[in-house]
């Protein structure tokens, strides 16, 4: 950044296995200050990739969570305005630009919402409930932090007043039908732990009512039949992320069961 009054920018990435897309991010990263990149232990070309951009430190750290991973980030960050992204974002030109000159402006805000654009196999999902996808991704570190109760679908507490930046992030969520299943069925594991956290015990109510009603109100309410094909996809695999939740939550009470039992 060349101006003198704009806030230095500390760019995070947490990555897995991330050869595919990081090379493209990190080469449009150039008007950061630094990149720190936190890997959970790729065995692919991830760090020797990430180690080709002379502004990116390359730190390995026990993957527990994301918010945990998301917060160990932050702690390693030099500067107090971050710029948090995943692998698999983009940002177009004009949303580049909108940074730059927010942190050359802002005087008022401590976070901004980005909405994002949410893309399938290389297509553009624009229902499915999609189209309200909204998420922190830029904020002063000193006035926010990852809630650490969530494990996944990180929520970010904010201490002052939220700002959102009109451009939208490009998300290229998911690759294939393959990569979304293995993907939702990683995150439906945390969700189990978190409700097994909060003494939650599966119904029947929770096992059948919970799957079909998302399925439904995703694909006619917010309109996912618009979306086509890929619109039943997103709509389905979203539901069975919510079946893995419960059946993962039995087991973790079943297992919880049996150690009380042998006490």
């Amino acid at each position: 950044m060349t101006n003198s009054n704009a806030k230095k920018l500390s760019v995070l990435i947490i990555t897995l296995n991330e050869e595919k897309h990081l090379k493209a991010l990190l080469s449009d990263l150039d008007f950061a200050d630094e990149i720190i990149i936190v890997d959970s232990f790729s065995t692919d070309e991830t760090e020797f990739i990430a180690k080709t951009f002379p502004k990116v430190t390359f730190i390995q750290n026990k993957f527990e969570n994301f918010s945990t991973q998301r917060n160990f980030a932050i702690s390693q960050a030099k500067n107090d305005w971050i710029l948090f992204l995943d692998a698999d974002e983009i940002l177009t030109p004009e949303l580049k630009q909108e940074i730059i000159e927010t942190l050359q402006n802002n005087q008022t805000y401590v976070a901004y919402f980005f909405e994002r654009i949410f893309m399938f196999e290389n297509t553009v999902l624009k229902y499915s409930g999609n189209q309200t996808d909204k998420i922190f991704r830029l904020f002063d570190k000193k006035s926010a932090r990852y809630d650490e109760k969530r494990l996944v679908h990180e929520k970010l507490i904010v201490n002052g007043e939220i700002g959102f930046l009109k451009n939208k992030l490009i998300h290229h969520s998911y690759c294939s039908y393959h990569d979304y299943r293995e993907k939702i069925i990683f995150y439906g594991k945390f969700k189990a732990q978190e409700k097994f956290i909060k003494k939650i015990k599966p119904t029947l109510l929770h096992q059948f009512f919970h799957p079909s009603y998302n399925f439904l109100y995703n694909y006619f309410i917010r309109l996912g039949f618009l979306d086509g094909k890929k619109g039943i996809i997103i709509c389905y695999l979203n539901a069975y992320s919510i079946v893995v939740r419960y059946k993962e939550l039995k087991k973790l009470w079943k297992q919880n069961q049996n150690l009380t039992s042998k006490i």
